[in-house]
């Protein structure tokens, strides 16, 4: 990793050779893998989508944690190289796709390029030479779960950086790219359950209209239930479960009709009974639709996340005559959203690391220079303010979003904005007006937008 002319490869904080070997059957075929690579890629559906702020916030963290005036999320498909996220840059895509993000999607961990004038690879390429005058270039590959690279997010400079990164922009880099791959990953799956919610809404409407027509066929009905990928049920008006279609007894090794009547409720996890229960009574009692994720018991002996659906079928009086729910196998979303929790709770702490860090080179600096105490005491302190706001800021779990019981408006501004008084202690800016109680979600917004003001 020394300063030659070179690039250099640092393979990141947590593992980068172990994620980038790929674990396809189709490893030693390398049109076979870029078939495969476009597949997986194209499977996301967010080619030539609108920008989407959540990218846009990685990118632009990335490129202020190592202060890059250029940002990207690229993604390589065919002969070239698009943006879902740009900063620095006007053009939605480049082709033939760049040679910077080929050639980070083939190694492991951190491309660096120092000085690409000097680098035999890049010296001659069009971005160097041309009016866009590339010099310095870092990128992260985006790596799936089989280990294809489907793009890098990189910063790049106009001036060479001979020092590189430095160990916190290196990882903070790598921790990004993860991110990004995390966010891809949520958005399919939010992508497939919207899809899910539209075909087990068609299920209930297509069980409606059967209803209707059972008399006539009652055959048809069944072959429609059994056809679905969910699984559909049915009740009487008094919550009496009274019809599971094939998918039911498939998923969950039911002998066919033990489950019927209210012995369905044992079917679901000790944990979660009273709550689906609790659910269906007063969904029976007001004749509201009926909506419940709750823990399944799965033919395999283990729980599975499964979301639970009823809509109240009426009679032309407005009565319920019958009830038609279906079951939705949400484990894989739920996989997914943990995963995403735990990534986002790693980004906070390596980025409320960095906080810290410069925190305490202020506070040595001082030490050693005495004049600067003044300057290090006030920095010290709006970088204090910063990382609350990161707080609010930074994506949160149900039980780390920050709470903000009993909080107005103006109290949490005059917070917000008390690194800023004068050395007096006098407040340099004043809020005036009605004032309000201020909850958590109004939080993010206001912090981000009165930080970026200041």
């Amino acid at each position: 990793m020394g300063g030659g002319p070179g690039p250099d490869f640092h393979p990141g904080a947590i593992g980068a050779d172990a994620r980038r070997g790929l674990t396809h059957p189709i490893a030693n075929d390398p049109e076979a893998i870029e078939a495969e690579r476009l597949r997986v890629l194209r499977s996301f559906d967010i080619l030539d989508t609108d920008p989407e702020q959540v990218f846009d916030d990685v990118m632009l963290l990335a490129a202020r944690i190592c202060d890059a005036p250029i940002g990207m999320v690229s993604l390589a498909v065919g002969d070239r190289q698009w943006f879902k996220a740009r900063d620095g840059v006007d053009v939605p895509q480049i082709g033939p796709a760049s040679a910077f993000s080929r050639y980070a999607m083939r190694q492991p961990g951190v491309t660096l390029v120092r000085d690409a004038s000097l680098d035999p690879l890049f010296a001659d390429h069009p971005l160097v030479t041309g009016a866009s005058g590339f010099r310095f270039y870092a990128g992260a590959p985006l790596v799936d779960d089989q280990g294809l690279a489907l793009g890098a997010l990189c910063v790049i400079d106009t001036r060479p950086r001979p020092q590189g990164l430095d160990e916190t922009q290196l990882m903070s880099l790598d921790v990004l790219a993860r991110q990004v791959m995390a966010l891809m990953e949520r958005r399919r799956a939010l992508r497939e359950r919207r899809r899910s919610d539209e075909a087990a809404t068609a299920a209930v409407e297509a069980a409606r209209l059967v209803t209707e027509k059972l008399s006539e066929s009652d055959a048809r009905f069944q072959a429609i239930a059994d056809s679905m990928p969910q699984m559909v049920w049915s009740s009487r008006p008094d919550g009496h479960h009274d019809y599971y279609n094939a998918r039911w007894y498939d998923f969950t090794g039911a002998a066919e009709g033990s489950t019927l009547g209210d012995a369905w409720g044992e079917m679901i996890h000790p944990e979660d009974q009273e709550r689906a229960r609790s659910a269906w009574h007063a969904s029976l009692s007001t004749g509201e639709p009926y909506e419940v994720e709750y823990r399944l018991l799965h033919h395999t002996g283990a729980y599975s996340w499964t979301l639970s659906r009823a809509m109240p079928i009426r009679n032309a009086a407005g009565a319920v005559t019958r009830w038609f729910g279906t079951g939705t196998d949400i484990a894989e979303m739920k996989r997914l959203e943990q995963a995403k929790a735990l990534l986002s709770q790693e980004l906070s702490h390596r980025i409320k690391n960095i906080f810290a860090v410069i925190s305490a080179l202020l506070a040595l600096s001082a030490r050693q220079y005495p004049e600067a105490k003044a300057f290090a005491k006030a920095a010290r302190t709006r970088i204090a303010a910063l990382a609350r706001a990161h707080e609010f800021v930074r994506p949160h779990t149900e039980s780390s979003r920050p709470s903000l019981d009993g909080t107005t408006l103006h109290a949490f501004l005059r917070d917000l904005f008390r690194p800023y008084d004068d050395d007096a202690g006098r407040a340099r800016v004043i809020v005036s007006g009605d004032d309000a109680d201020f909850d958590d979600q109004t939080a993010t917004p206001v912090a981000l937008l009165f930080h970026e003001l200041a």
